[in-house]
């Protein structure tokens, strides 16, 4: 089953990028040798393979594996799910929250999977634009619903920490299909996902 997420690190990968992060060390004027750096290059070569991870994943069968036939037909939401990405021109961080509905269409899918599917993606190299789209597309080709919706929200470090040194800048994208193309219903879902109801 290649759906469970695994904290497993490879041997050889791990020896491999242990070597290049001591080369960049040196090579920014640290002395890799000594004692607080000692570790670094094998954390660093583990940490870079656990923020990857999802490239091991395969994000439809997560829902494949908690699909549920079921006449339900009004909307499901998920919101405020965790999102931690790398962005792929940089390598930094972003991070921030989704918000995902669908309209089922003779199926439901176990609400732990959606924020499995976000992790799958998100633990990629990314961009923000691709990353909505992936979950979205995700969803829509599984459980073929009535409609899609995804609302994500995040910050991002090269733009807070280099760059524009913008530290307060928040990134919105969007993503409707099905149903939620119409006006109306995208508009409930965008009033329920801004009402704080816990």
């Amino acid at each position: 089953m290649n759906y469970e997420k695994k904290e497993f690190y490879h041997p050889e990968l791990t020896e491999e990028l242990k070597e290049k992060y001591r080369f960049i060390l040196s090579g920014l004027g640290e002395d890799e040798k000594r004692e607080g750096l000692l570790k670094t290059p094998e954390r660093a070569a583990k940490a870079m393979q656990f923020l990857t991870h999802g490239y091991e994943l395969d994000p439809a069968e997560i829902l494949k594996s908690a699909m549920f036939k079921e006449d339900y037909n009004e909307m499901v939401i998920v919101k405020d799910i965790e999102v931690y990405s790398l962005c792929e021109h940089h390598i930094l961080p972003f991070f921030g929250k989704a918000h995902i509905a669908y309209i089922p269409n003779g199926y439901i899918v176990g609400l732990s999977k959606i924020p499995r599917v976000v992790d799958a993606f998100a633990r990629r190299l990314q961009v923000q634009e691709r990353l909505t789209s992936e979950v979205l597309n995700c969803i829509e080709e599984t459980l073929k619903p009535k409609g899609v919706a995804i609302v994500m929200e995040a910050q991002h470090m090269c733009m807070m920490m280099r760059g524009v040194q913008k530290q307060n800048s928040v990134t919105t994208t969007s993503a409707f299909t099905g149903a939620f193309e119409r006006m109306q219903t995208r508009n409930e879902f965008l009033r329920l996902i801004g009402t704080r109801l816990h």
